[in-house]
Order: C-alpha cells, then structure tokens, then sequence
C-alpha cells in the first residue's frame, strides 16, 4: 500500500539517524582520494545529523514551560526521536502535560490522545497506548479512523467477534481523520520559536533555515501512529460471501474515499476497485487511485525540490501553520505549484511503468 507524504518520514530518518551510521562504516573502508572526499562529505552529514539532533533539544526546551496544548503537542512530537531527554522535557511528560492542558478543543485533544497511542513498550507488547485509545472511543466515535485502530487491536488480541464489531462501527462513522493536519500545524509553530544554528543548515542546498524546518515538520509529522489499514484490508478482501462484511467494506470506502490522508484514500479505492458490482465504479476507483499515485509522487518530488528553493519551503511551512488534514496540504501544494492533480491519460505508477 503507497506510504502517503512517508518518503519525507524516510528523508528525516536518513538525516537524523542512517547518515551517521553509513559515515563511521565509508570513513574505515574507503581510502583513495575519492574515497576520502566521500568519507569528508559523511563527516559533514554526521555532524549535521548531530547538529539537528542538538536543534530539537533546544526546541524542545523553550517550549516545555508553555502551558497550552497545541505548543506542547509540538514540543512532544519533537521529543519524541531523542535519546534520554530529561524526565520533565520527555515525550510521555510532554504529552500528558499537553492532555491536561486547559483549552484544548475537541479536535486538538483528539488529536493529542492520537500521538499518546505511541507512548507505550512495544516490547512487552503494550502498543497502542490503551489509555488513549479509550479516551479516543469517548472523543470521537464519529472518525473511522478510531474503530479501525480498535479493530487492529482487538484482531492481534484475537476479539474476533469484537473486531467485527470495531468494523461496523468504522463504517457507521461519519468521517476518516488521523490528525497529521494538526500535528504538522503544532510542529510548524513549534520549529519556529528558535532559528536553526549554522551547523544544521545543508551546504550543499539554498533553502536554508526554511529547509530545515520544512525538513522537521513533515518528517516528525510523518511518523505518527497509524490505525490498522491492512487488518482492514485483509478482512474485506476475505469477506467471500458474507454480505454484511462487503457491505461494511464499502460502506467503509465511501469514507475512506474523502479520508484525511492518501493511506485511507487508498485503502478506499482500493476496497471500491475490489469489492464493487458495477465494473464502471471498479474502473473510476483503479483510475482514481492512479491520480493518487501521482498526487503523493509529485508531492514527493516538491517536498525535495524545497530544500534547494527557500520560497517553496517557506510556502509549505505557511501551508501546515494553517491546519486541515494531510490531503488538504497536499493537494493545496500541487496546485500552488500549477502541477496538475490529475495524471495524464498515459501515465501509470512506477511499478506498473517497469
């Protein structure tokens, strides 16, 4: 299933993480003269991995004091990668701060509780947090996107019968929304209370300060939990010949069709292209999901393009300082950038084209 704005969540992660790792391997085996250049140029992007790292500790400092929710929410999203922070600036101290904060609007604490489903041990098996998932049922038993995280875990915990349950709820929901809209808005704002130090800034790219923020905001945004989209897949597509279950899929796909982000719109299209009767509505959604694939490359290929151009990163920070969903920023970017949000007639997905 296509990853969404997620090459962005892998940019960051190369930058933060797999850079350094990659420069301490080249250093010890390259030794002709273009190896040492290469062996410079991974020193160079460890110690901007190191610096970016230093960047969202002190980021993550001038905004532990604040007091209302959406800093704070932003502020644990930015804890949330590092090593060993201090007990108070934590991402699990962050976070319950920002639960607990006075003023928080039911989408906001909504989406608050949607990043706490990470504050948990995977090790012992205790993900997602089962405090915030209750919470969530309470806040919003309208969004799919609620039953279908409670019906990946009441199918790994083998609930069949209440998996069944979560998949009816999911299709009686009223809207699909994972709240990357309003985690991107808290890091934009977040990143903003400090300019970036020379040593996170990439020479080797014209955005600058801009770039660097960009680089933050959509990657910490990016990697945010997800509800169980492939249970659900997997559950429709065996449906066979229970009726009930086809039509809570499609039922389903209608919402998942306008969902928030291009993972449910494609899951949607998908449950559409599969499971419907009429071969002209199999038809739109395998075509409309081909727009999909094109949307979330092009998008890609922007996002990258804005390191090297200032006045797009700045654009694309304005986009997510003014909130509405993942799909909404993205195809709100497209069309800024006059590229069109339909693929042309011959175009076809990377893996089809060979």
């Amino acid at each position: 299933m296509m990853r969404g704005l997620r090459p962005i969540a892998l940019l960051c992660a190369l930058s933060l993480a797999a850079a350094p790792a990659f420069a301490e391997h080249a250093g010890a085996s390259q030794t002709t003269a273009t190896g040492k250049v290469a062996s410079h140029a991974n020193m160079s992007t460890k110690a901007r991995g190191k610096a970016l790292l230093a960047f969202q500790r002190d980021l993550v400092s001038v905004l532990a004091p604040r007091a209302d929710p959406l800093p704070l929410l932003g502020a644990a999203l930015l804890a949330r990668p590092l090593i060993d922070p201090p007990k108070t600036s934590g991402f699990h101290s962050l976070i319950d701060r920002a639960v607990q904060a006075a003023g928080a609007d039911a989408a906001i604490g909504a989406a608050i509780n949607w990043t706490r489903l990470a504050d948990c041990d995977p090790k012992a098996d205790a993900c997602p947090n089962t405090s915030a998932l209750d919470q969530l049922v309470l806040q919003a038993p309208n969004n799919a996107a609620v039953w279908m995280l409670k019906l990946g875990t009441d199918a790994h915990n083998l609930k069949h019968e209440a998996a069944r349950e979560d998949l009816s709820r999911a299709a009686a929901a009223k809207l699909y929304d994972d709240y990357a809209g309003i985690s991107l808005q808290a890091l934009a704002g977040a990143v903003g209370v400090l300019p970036p130090p020379a040593g996170t800034l990439d020479p080797n790219h014209a955005a600058g300060a801009a770039g660097v923020q960009v680089l933050l905001v959509y990657g910490l945004a990016s990697a945010q939990p997800q509800p169980g989209l492939r249970v659900v897949a997997q559950l429709c597509e065996n449906a066979g010949d229970d009726a009930s279950i086809k039509a809570d899929c499609l039922t389903l796909g209608k919402t998942l069709e306008w969902g928030s982000s291009p993972l449910a719109r494609s899951l949607g299209l998908h449950l559409r292209e599969i499971l419907a009767d009429d071969p002209a509505q199999r038809e739109d959604a395998r075509r409309a999901r081909v727009n999909l694939v094109w949307q979330v490359q092009n998008f890609a290929l922007l996002s990258a393009r804005a390191q090297g151009d200032a006045s797009l990163a700045q654009h694309l920070l304005v986009l997510a300082r003014h909130g509405g969903t993942e799909m909404s920023v993205l195809l709100a970017a497209l069309r800024d950038a006059n590229i069109p949000t339909d693929a042309p007639a011959d175009w076809k997905p990377p893996h089809q084209a060979g």
